[in-house]
């Protein structure tokens, strides 16, 4: 299981939100690549990035930093947020991005969605954020009345690299995981699931291994790596167990 941690993008910093709110920001790195640096030192094989700014937007904001951090570290990274149209897709791609989440198309432009996924094989993530269940979009601004399970299904033929499932009520206050929804979701699916939202401790992370099992392939974590109270060493050797 791959253990991506977050760098969320705020005014070119690295923040952690609750719930999403932007007004709940707390700043935990000024230096975006400097962060990438340290999660590359740590052991993490993976980046999981958010230009926030650029997801209530709806174009890149962070650039400069998205791109500081491909030029930091040598890592893979997952980079959402902002992506709403099929020329930012391809210049991050061609910026050296290795997948891409797309979330608020998913739900409104979804064809554009499976071309890509079918243009670029292995590089398009669909991120489904869900509030009480149901999909918000546009920074989560903005919640549908679309189940998140049923977006979810939308896209299982498409060859989607994953799914990215954020449970908003439960990201950045370390309240836990939604095991339950999560678990729900990748028995119904057949395409993997990365489980974002809560994450508090090894605990949290030993909870989501088990389900393994039925799809949960990654893990996105950031508010508890931040504040020490995940070790990066300790999560990484219990998720590659």
């Amino acid at each position: 299981m791959i253990l991506f941690p977050a760098i969320d993008l705020k005014d070119g910093r690295c923040v952690r939100l609750e719930r999403g709110d932007m007004a709940t920001a707390t700043m935990f790195n000024v230096d975006p690549a400097a962060q990438a640096r340290a999660f590359a030192a740590a052991g993490f094989a993976w980046l999981h990035v958010v230009d926030l700014d650029g997801a209530f937007a709806g174009r890149p904001v962070n650039a400069a930093a998205v791109n500081a951090i491909l030029a930091a570290a040598e890592l893979p990274v997952q980079l959402g947020g902002g992506v709403r149209d099929e020329a930012t897709l391809a210049r991050w791609l061609a910026a050296g991005v290795e997948r891409v989440v797309l979330g608020t198309l998913a739900l409104r432009r979804p064809e554009m969605v499976r071309a890509a996924c079918r243009r670029h094989p292995g590089r398009i993530v669909v991120g489904i954020d869900a509030r009480a269940g149901r999909v918000a979009v546009e920074g989560w601004a903005e919640t549908s009345e679309v189940p998140a399970r049923e977006l979810a299904l939308r896209f299982e033929d498409a060859g989607a690299a994953a799914i990215v499932y954020t449970d908003i009520e439960r990201d950045g206050v370390l309240a836990g995981p939604n095991l339950e929804a999560t678990a729900a979701l990748a028995e119904a699916l057949t395409t993997p699931v990365i489980a974002s939202g809560g994450i508090s401790s090894l605990a949290d992370l030993r909870a989501l291994k088990a389900l393994e099992g039925v799809g949960v392939t990654g893990v996105i974590c950031g508010r508890a790596l931040y504040d020490g109270r995940i070790e990066p060493r300790a999560a990484l050797a219990l998720l590659a167990a």
